[in-house]
C-alpha cells in the first residue's frame, strides 16, 4: 500500500467512521422495526406496508437531496439528516402505533438516502486513481460489517422496550460528531445523468428486469424475515444470527462469483445464480423446521447468491453502453432496485396475511423463478456479449445511492475497480 494511499484512508478516517455508525443503526432499526411489530401484533399487512414506505421515502431522498446539497452544502445537509433520523426513530418508541410509524418511516427513508448520498460523495472526492480499489473495498467491507454489527445489538436489550430504539439513535447522532469536525473541505457536488427507463428497458431488458426482482426480494427478505422469523417462535438471539448469517453469504460470494462473470458470458452467471437463489429460497422453507446448522447453512448459500445479484444486474447493463454512459445507467437500475423495493415488503406480507405465514419463502422464490424463465429466453434468443466487450463486474453495496458510481471512476471517465 504506497503512502499515498495510507494518507488517504488516516484522512478519511471520520468518514468511514461515520458511515459504520449509520449502517450499524440502519442494520438494528430496520430487525428491531419487524420484531418488535410482531411483539405488539401489528396486522402482517400494514406490517410490510411500513417496510416499504422505508424505501418509498429512500426514493423521494435519491430525487431531492442533491438539490439541498448544492443548495446549502455537505455539512449542513449531513448535521439536519442525521439529526432527522436520529429523531424519529426515537418516535418508533414513544409512540408504538402502525399509523404513526408510517410517517416516521417516511422520514427515516428519506434522511438514511441523504446521509449515504453526503458520505458517498465526499468518499469519491477523497478517492484518486491509485487508491480507487482500496477505498471502495473498504467502502463495501464497512457496510456489511456495520450491518451485522446491527444484528448482534439486538440482544442487549428487550425489543419490547425503548432501549433499543435510544440505541439507534446515539449510534446516528455519534456519526455526525467526526464529520462535522473534519477538517476536509466539502467536495464539489455534481448533478449526475440519468437516463430514462423505456431506453433502459431497450438497452438491457434481462439487467432492467433482474435488478427491479432484485430490489423487490432484498427489501422482503431485509424487513420481513425478522417478522417471519419472530413469528415462527424464534428468540431474539435466534433472528440475529439468521440476518448475520444471510449477511456473511451475502459477503462470502461476491468476489467468486464476481470473478467468474468477468471470464465467461455474463448472463451464463446471472441465470445459474437466479436459479440457485430460487432453489435455496424455497429450500429455506424446510430447512426452518430442520437443525438450527442446516438452516444457516442454506440461508448462507441463499444470501450469498441473492446479493450478488445487484452487481450482476448493473454491470450486464453496462456491458451494452458506452463508457460516458455507464453512470447514467447505474442511477437509473439504482431507481429501478427502489421501485422494486417499495413494492417487496407490502406485497409479500399481503400473502402472508391472507395464505398464511408459511408462504414467505415460496412467494419470494416464485419471483426468482420467473425471473429465471425471463432469463432463459434473453439466454436462447439473444447473442451475448464478447468477452472482450464485458466490463468487470461491480461489487456494490444494495442500499447506496448512485454518487458511489462517481467512486468508480477514472479521470477519464472509466470504471476502474
Amino acid at each position: 500500500m504506497s503512502a499515498s494511499t495510507v494518507q488517504t484512508l488516516k484522512s478519511s478516517w471520520p468518514l468511514f467512521f461515520g458511515l459504520f455508525m449509520i449502517m450499524v443503526g440502519n442494520g438494528l432499526q430496520g430487525t428491531l422495526l419487524g420484531v418488535r411489530a410482531s411483539i405488539e401484533d401489528f396486522p402482517t399487512w400494514l406490517t410490510g406496508l411500513i417496510m416499504s414506505v422505508y424505501f418509498v421515502g429512500f426514493l423521494l431522498g435519491t430525487l431531492t437531496v442533491p438539490k439541498f446539497v448544492r443548495r446549502v452544502g455537505h455539512i449542513r445537509v449531513f448535521a439536519a439528516l442525521a439529526s432527522l433520523a436520529s429523531i424519529t426513530v426515537l418516535f418508533h418508541g414513544i409512540f408504538v402505533h402502525p399509523l404513526s410509524w408510517l410517517p416516521v418511516r417516511l422520514i427515516t427513508g428519506f434522511s438514511f438516502c441523504g446521509l449515504y448520498i453526503v458520505v458517498e460523495s465526499w468518499l469519491n472526492d477523497a478517492a484518486t486513481n491509485k487508491n480507487r480499489g482500496m477505498m471502495m473495498a473498504i467502502y463495501l467491507i464497512v457496510n456489511y460489517l456495520g450491518i451485522m454489527v446491527g444484528q448482534i445489538l439486538m440482544n442487549i436489550a428487550d425489543p419490547s422496550n425503548i432501549e433499543l430504539f435510544i440505541t439507534v439513535s446515539v449510534l446516528v447522532s455519534l456519526a455526525l460528531v467526526p464529520i462535522s469536525l473534519s477538517a476536509r473541505p466539502a467536495p464539489n457536488f455534481e448533478k449526475l445523468s440519468t437516463m430514462t427507463i423505456q431506453r433502459l428497458l431497450k438497452i438491457s431488458p434481462l439487467g432492467t428486469v433482474s435488478i427491479f426482482q432484485t430490489g423487490f426480494a432484498s427489501a422482503a427478505i431485509f424487513t420481513i424475515l425478522p417478522v417471519y422469523s419472530s413469528q415462527s417462535g424464534a428468540t431474539t438471539a435466534q433472528i440475529s444470527i439468521i440476518m448475520s448469517v444471510f449477511l456473511m453469504g451475502g459477503m462470502a460470494f461476491q468476489i467468486p462469483i464476481g470473478w467468474l462473470s468477468d471470464r465467461i458470458d455474463r448472463r451464463l452467471v446471472m441465470f445459474s445464480v437466479t436459479g440457485a437463489a430460487a432453489a435455496l429460497c424455497f429450500l429455506s422453507f424446510f430447512a426452518v423446521g430442520l437443525s438450527a446448522w442446516t438452516y444457516s447453512a442454506v440461508l448462507f448459500l441463499f444470501g450469498g447468491v441473492s446479493m450478488v445479484m445487484y452487481g450482476l444486474s448493473v454491470s450486464h447493463a453496462n456491458d451494452h453502453v458506452e463508457q460516458d454512459e455507464i453512470v447514467a445507467v447505474s442511477s437509473t437500475m439504482l431507481l429501478m432496485n427502489g421501485i422494486g423495493a417499495c413494492f417487496g415488503p407490502i406485497l409479500v406480507t399481503l400473502f402472508m396475511q391472507f395464505f398464511g405465514d408459511e408462504v414467505f419463502y415460496p412467494f419470494i422464490s416464485s419471483t426468482y423463478f420467473l425471473l429465471l424463465g425471463f432469463g432463459l429466453y434473453r439466454l436462447l434468443a439473444v447473442p451475448s456479449v464478447p468477452l472482450d466487450d464485458q466490463g468487470d463486474y461491480l461489487a456494490m453495496p444494495m442500499r447506496s445511492s448512485a454518487v458511489i458510481m462517481r467512486m468508480m471512476e477514472d479521470e477519464e471517465g472509466s470504471i476502474d475497480i
